[in-house]
């Protein structure tokens, strides 16, 4: 009877059993064809072998270069720093420079504004002697107060160049007065020079007083 059974059972699923032993030879099929390529291939081998011990190195190279990585951006940024240093010295050395430039053209300023009324002196006495240029006591003090002139002017001071008819200007001169313009084109403008104005080098140490007229 089990027999029968059997045999019944084997009747109705001939694919199934079939088809289980078709796989499980495919699968043995496929490990035969694989240790027979490894057998006839050493070369697949070796370079699978190989493959994988350069994915090894290229790992270790990387874990080996990443200090390197790290120094190599911390010596870039002790550059820049040091770019940066260099820069603001050099700016620092550019207007000390010019600093001290400006304090040797400027550092006779006390001694030159003491000399300036002596200056004025001179300028009006000759010009209240004007009338007597033969006199030899007017040509000595004409001779003194061009020595001094030239003294000073050697060292830097400079009489500022301003006449009757310039247009005023409160950056150069300074206004001590206004009166009523004579003429419409001299409103705004200097009608007199009441006192001289000097500079030391570029520096105005002086400047000049001057009467403007009304607009």
């Amino acid at each position: 009877m089990a027999n029968i059974l059997q045999l019944a059972v084997l009747l109705q699923s001939p694919t199934k059993i079939f088809d289980t032993h078709f796989t499980m030879s495919n699968k043995d099929l496929k490990d035969e064809v694989v240790d027979e390529t490894m057998k006839n291939n050493p070369e697949v081998t070796s370079e699978t072998t190989n493959n994988e011990a350069s994915s090894e190195n290229e790992e270790q190279e990387i874990e080996e270069r990443d200090p390197i990585e790290v120094l190599e951006g911390k010596l870039q940024g002790e550059k820049d720093r040091y770019l940066r240093l260099f820069a603001e010295f050099e700016n620092y050395k550019k207007r000390t420079m010019k600093e001290r430039i400006e304090l040797y053209k400027t550092a006779g300023q006390d001694v030159m504004v003491s000399i300036l009324p002596v200056l004025d002196d001179f300028d009006r006495a000759l010009k209240d002697f004007s009338d007597e240029s033969d006199d030899v006591h007017v040509q000595g003090m004409q001779l003194i107060s061009n020595k001094l002139s030239e003294a000073v002017k050697q060292k830097g001071l400079e009489q500022t160049e301003v006449k009757a008819g310039d247009v005023f200007d409160a950056d150069l001169h300074e206004a001590i007065t206004q009166i009523p313009a004579p003429s419409d084109d001299m409103k705004g403008k200097i009608i007199d020079v009441i006192e001289k104005g000097y500079k030391l080098g570029d520096k105005i140490i002086r400047y000049p007083k001057v009467v403007i007229g009304q607009s």
